[in-house]
């Protein structure tokens, strides 16, 4: 019966600081370190930031940084792509060098050859080409031609090309009606475009009538 009453009795918790019967201050029950640690829902000192806020703390720091290497990289393949540039161009360079040199040391060799191809053409005109000298002379000739380019021309009756022939003699005529190779002193030589030697000839031309 007695536990009956003292359960529907109230419970009244005295929160005095001061005990009434010594008169003394009351010592609160230490708290818990786990409770100071953690700060309830409601406490001040509790800072909730969603995900993805602008005050995250080191977002801005993030940013920066992800700026300043998007730029380093961006310098980095700027200074590739100029380096790959130069690079490339001088490849080209030394390849052009390279076969301008080449096509110079022929040109030089076959002007050198130019008089004994000379005298090879006036042994043909003469008729005093043959035998084994002959042999070796065509043999040459064809070498020349067929490796290298190496072109004579020049002949009677051909149009006159001041790029090409030189003239040495002119001689007019009434019945000409435009310059011509009338006698070739000397045979000219050529690679391709290139003239190493302009054909000499006389030439005949109109007569300029008064």
């Amino acid at each position: 019966m007695s536990d009956a009453t003292n359960e529907n009795e109230p419970v009244i918790h005295d929160k005095r600081k001061i005990d009434p019967e010594t008169g003394k201050a009351r010592v609160s029950p230490p708290v818990p370190a786990d409770a100071e640690s953690a700060p309830s829902a409601g406490s001040p000192d509790r800072i909730d930031i969603p995900m993805g806020s602008s005050q995250a703390p080191g977002l801005a720091d993030l940013k920066a940084e992800n700026a300043q290497l998007a730029d380093e990289l961006a310098r980095a393949n700027a200074s590739y792509y100029n380096v790959s540039q130069e690079y490339s161009g001088y490849v080209r360079r030394s390849k052009e060098a390279a076969v301008a040199a080449r096509q110079a040391g022929v040109e030089a060799v076959a002007a050198s050859l130019l008089s004994v191809l000379d005298d090879v053409d006036l042994a043909r005109q003469h008729g005093d080409l043959e035998g084994p000298f002959k042999s070796v002379a065509e043999k040459l000739e064809n070498v020349l031609a067929t490796n290298f380019g190496l072109q004579r021309y020049g002949a009677v009756g051909e149009e006159f090309d001041p790029t090409l022939h030189e003239a040495l003699m002119d001689s007019p005529s009434a019945g000409a009606t435009s310059t011509t190779i009338a006698q070739v002193i000397q045979p000219g030589y050529r690679m391709g475009e290139k003239v190493l030697r302009p054909a000499r000839v006389g030439v005949q031309s109109p007569q300029h009538q008064e």
